[in-house]
């Protein structure tokens, strides 16, 4: 066992696992070929709403290789309901969520029958022979006029409203009164704007096999949450916990759109156990779209009051967030989560949240990365730009003047949350500096002086989020039904190497790769010798698995406190074999050396001595392995500024990015190589949401956008070249110092793009233009723009302000 040359925290290593996906010698569970294995295939509703009164499944029973054909009926008295979470409130209506269709349908794409066959191809035709009779309702799609509950989603309810859930800051001890900030105000603006619903669009589809031997059932799943599923599914189907192995080899992406506990999941396990033969389902991609979960899908109303000098007072916001037809597993909780981030980086006097979640015949929502801190992060920062029109002040400036300053951390905010550190000054300052931002803007005076085509606009988000989803008490506080705790174990094996045990399942992170270099530093090990296993139930007994950037901050810090307990007993081990007292036992490198002698002993010869256990101290068991589990007392707060420049086509509405500048501050960077990647594809994600992407239902709930024809998920040739920075502000909440990237890139970006194309045309007379912000949309707003001859404005950010900041 060597020492490590250098620290490996900070280096920018390839990842571990890069080399078997990218040459395909990784298993996906698609790959997975059981003896006897019998694949299933799933008929789906083609109508959002209505009865089934007859479902005939003769013809499909007789079609070569079928094994047999299920509906809802046959698996009424078994399949149980689908988990949620998160009951939020205690008076939440959470009606019966059954994996299989049982007399009704309640959204398009809902799974009515099951064929299982003996080929994947040979299910998929037998398909096409159920007869389904369906008796249509009416079909409910608008939040606002669900409710109205003049029709129901789910009659036996009474009402499409599923929960309305408040915070405020006077009730709460953490600020003044909202109304009386508002009615005291000097100005105040009230804004609405929408989150459209979006796809999380993963790479590899989902997939699920299961088999069952002699009463054990081992489920291999697409999932991003192999210890929760386990769980999960033990408590909806009934079978014994101890009786199920749930593994999630290699996953291709999951962006929350695997955090679920899907019926397809429920389905196979049922089907197995009936057949007692291995089961597989794999999911095409318009199936996907069609019944995977979705996410956002929100209007959001915002008024925030401010003195005339441009100091904020109070913000209230009234959410309607759209469930979709039933409650998944954290359904109701995702608009939660953004509550507490609308307030954002901003010192606010006074803050009111108010969510009606709202029932409708769509695919149900949930988790989407960010989970409900993009949707708070894009209305300030929008509010922001809003005010600084209002009062023609400068939207850096703005912020500036309101921003929590770096000497004033820790800081309670007024949404109840501590933030334990940042520096939010020298992240803009970094940000403008690698964005040129005076000079765009002399730039954009130009263009809008000589009536360019092409207007120029500048965005900004200067944001934070919280992350390391935790600490389980507060995770208690607010209902969710699971702790925000992580556990990881190292086993030290005799021969000198590591085997490191992980709660967190990654799917894309690059979790061996950041695991390896915390091991290697901590225990002074090479990161060759560190194995990192994962993802499977009977290798890591438990964990809360890998979601809400909560992997590194919550995980990484379990393997710390694991490894500090494999070295407190080395210590301890070492000095008996160095015949000396512990305490002047040192250790650096991978070695034990005794303080002012030249008596070493390697890392590796006390593991071997403790494996042999020849001589051990009285009462020390053999072996050099640790378990440890960490929950944290708060969460993490990464925050940045990200700059964007779009060239926007006044006569073709097209939007171009020409420059965008990220300086993000995650804490402490383990692999910066990791993080650039990490932001990269947030990034790609969020301008997908400002400028491409929407899922969307004809007036008979039909969803319109059921492939990526006509779901525009953007290509590398439809995104700029990202400039990237960083500044470095660790966390105080744990021993790493990290704060977490996975979703940064996400939250920022969007209000960063549409902020810009904005600032591009307003001065134009554009106040508003609705996501994405596609050519058509663009263009129309533009032919309701007054005539330019009635009066120019000069440029300066924001249509109305000149270059020095002062009223045009």
């Amino acid at each position: 066992m060597t020492a490590t040359a250098e620290p490996e925290i900070g280096k920018a290593r390839l990842r571990k696992e890069d080399a078997r996906l990218i040459t395909g010698q990784t298993t996906w569970t698609d790959n997975l070929q059981l003896t006897g294995m019998l694949h299933m295939a799933v008929l789906r509703s083609p109508i959002a709403h209505a009865r089934i009164t007859n479902i005939d499944v003769s013809r499909a029973t007789s079609m070569p290789g079928v094994a047999v054909v299920l509906t809802g009926e046959d698996l009424a008295a078994e399949q149980g309901s689908l988990p949620c979470a998160w009951p939020i409130t205690e008076d939440m209506k959470a009606p019966p969520a059954p994996a299989l269709a049982v007399g009704q349908v309640n959204f398009a794409g809902e799974a009515v029958a099951l064929v299982i066959a003996d080929s994947a191809y040979r299910a998929a035709d037998a398909l096409e022979a159920i007869d389904v009779d369906y008796d249509e309702l009416p079909v409910v799609l608008d939040m606002e006029e669900a409710l109205r509950d003049n029709d129901l989603v789910h009659e036996d309810l009474g009402t499409n409203k599923c929960a309305t859930w408040i915070f405020d800051s006077a009730e709460a001890g953490a600020g003044t009164d909202v109304e009386d900030e508002i009615a005291s105000a000097e100005v105040v603006i009230e804004r609405t704007f929408k989150q459209q619903r979006l796809i999380p669009a993963f790479m590899e589809p989902r997939s699920v096999v299961v088999d069952t031997t002699a009463g054990m059932y081992t489920v291999w799943s697409a999932t991003q949450i192999p210890h929760i599923l386990r769980w999960m599914l033990s408590a909806v189907t009934g079978i014994a916990e101890h009786k199920l192995r749930v593994i999630a080899p290699d996953v291709g992406g999951g962006f929350g759109g695997k955090l679920q506990v899907t019926p397809e999941e429920v389905l196979c396990l049922l089907v197995a156990r009936r057949m007692g033969r291995p089961v597989k389902w794999t999911e095409s991609r318009t199936e996907s779209m069609l019944s995977a979960h979705h996410g956002r899908d929100q209007i959001q109303k915002l008024t925030l009051s401010a003195r005339r000098d441009g100091t904020v007072t109070g913000l209230k916001v009234e959410l309607l967030a759209d469930m979709g037809a039933y409650l998944r597993l954290v359904t109701p909780g995702v608009p939660i989560l953004g509550a507490f981030m609308f307030n954002s980086i901003y010192k606010f006097a006074a803050y009111r949240f108010v969510c009606t979640n709202v029932f409708t015949n769509k695919v149900p929502t949930d988790a989407y990365r960010g989970a409900g801190r993009p949707e708070a992060t894009f209305a300030i920062e929008r509010m922001m730009d809003e005010l600084a029109v209002e009062l023609g002040m400068e939207p850096m400036k703005i912020r500036e003047m309101n921003w929590i300053k770096h000497e004033e951390f820790p800081f309670n905010t007024v949404a109840g949350l501590t933030y334990d550190s940042g520096n939010y000054e020298a992240a803009t300052a970094r940000a403008m500096e690698l964005f040129g931002y005076d000079e765009l803007r002399e730039e954009q005076a130009r263009r809008r002086s000589s009536g360019d085509v092409v207007q120029l606009g500048i965005g900004i988000s200067t944001y934070t989020e919280m992350c390391g989803l935790a600490p389980s008490r507060v995770l208690g506080a607010l209902r969710y039904a699971a702790g925000g705790w992580e556990t990881a174990s190292i086993r030290m094996l005799p021969t000198g190497k590591v085997e490191v045990i992980t709660g967190t399942s990654p799917h894309g992170q690059g979790h061996e790769t950041v695991w390896s270099q915390i091991v290697a530093d901590r225990l002074g090990v090479p990161f060759e010798d560190v194995e990192v296993l994962h993802g499977d139930t009977a290798t890591s007994h438990k964990g809360m698995d890998s979601y809400g950037s909560r992997s590194l901050a919550v995980g990484g810090t379990a393997l710390v406190h694991a490894a500090e307990k494999v070295l407190a007993k080395a210590r301890t081990l070492a000095a008996h074999m160095m015949e000396c007292d512990e305490s002047d036992v040192e250790f650096a490198a991978g070695s034990f050396s005794v303080r002012g002698t030249s008596t070493v002993r390697t890392l590796g010869d006390v593991v071997l001595a403790a494996h042999v256990a020849h001589d051990l101290p009285e009462g020390m068991e053999p072996g050099m392995d640790a378990d440890a589990t960490f929950d944290p007392d708060n969460f993490s707060f990464p925050h940045g500024t990200h700059l964007c420049a779009t060239e926007v086509d006044t006569e073709t509405g097209m939007v171009r990015i020409s420059r965008y500048v990220a300086v993000d501050d995650v804490g402490t960077v383990m692999n910066p190589l990791i993080v650039d990647g990490q932001v990269h594809g947030g990034l790609a994600q969020g301008i997908a949401q400002a400028l491409y992407e929407e899922a969307t239902h004809d007036e008979m709930g039909t969803l319109t956008t059921a492939t990526f024809a006509d779901y525009l998920v953007p290509c590398a040739a439809d995104l700029p070249a990202f400039l990237t920075d960083r500044t470095e502000t660790p966390a105080t909440s744990n021993p790493l110092g990290a704060k977490g990237v996975g979703e940064a890139g996400t939250i920022a970006s969007t209000p960063a793009v549409v902020n810009s194309v904005l600032d591009a045309v307003r001065h134009l007379g554009v106040r508003d233009i609705e996501m994405p912000m596609s050519p058509e949309r663009v263009w129309t707003a533009l032919q309701g723009r007054p005539d330019p001859g009635a009066g120019e404005v000069a440029a300066g950010g924001l249509g109305s302000i000149d270059a020095q900041g002062g009223q045009s």
